[in-house]
């Protein structure tokens, strides 16, 4: 369904993207921000299903400044590999590359971010720093607890599991 692109961030660094576009005009834009195992085969059909619902839906790939073309899957060695990768990444860049995707999506009017996992950490940090987005949405952000002295700009909505053992539920309270 959808095509990958190339953005270019206001440093002028490129970095690819993954799109899918609606088959009817589109009710706005879902930036789509990636767990940390890269635009893998489940952010492409995640990015995909908000398209069949009328989304121009992007996700950037936000590890691209650091290993390009970095995809993994779910095994504990892709675990641990998506783990080193994220390490090498500045928030400050990845920002960049978030807003270049937030007015790529522009085009489509509305904006929303929605990210899992790290990325669920980066649409709250999109929430709190970018301009152009309407909502933000973030599922299982593990660093958002240490982010808390910075405020969302607009409705924000965040989901934690219960039993998640990587988040633990003082994390969560202290949001």
């Amino acid at each position: 369904m959808g095509e990958t692109i190339t953005l270019t961030a206001k440093d002028g660094v490129t970095i690819s993207a993954y799109v899918a576009t609606p088959k009817t005009k589109p009710r706005g834009g879902i930036v789509v921000l990636q767990e940390i195992f890269g635009v893998n085969h489940h952010i492409r059909a995640v990015t995909d299903l908000y398209a069949s619902h009328g989304y121009l839906a992007i996700a950037p790939a936000l590890y691209d400044r650091v290993e390009p073309g970095f995809e993994v899957g779910y095994l504990p060695p892709d675990i641990q590999r998506g783990s080193d990768v994220v390490q090498k990444v500045k928030r400050e860049k990845t920002m960049l590359d978030i807003a270049a995707a937030i007015a790529y999506a522009k085009t489509a009017g509305k904006v929303g971010v929605v990210g899992y996992c790290w990325g669920g950490t980066m649409a709250y940090a999109s929430a709190c720093h970018l301009a152009g987005l309407s909502a933000a949405v973030g599922y299982y952000g593990g660093g958002i607890a240490a982010m808390k002295a910075d405020t969302p700009q607009i409705p924000t909505i965040l989901h934690f599991g219960e039993l998640d053992k990587h988040i633990p539920m003082d994390n969560v309270n202290a949001i």
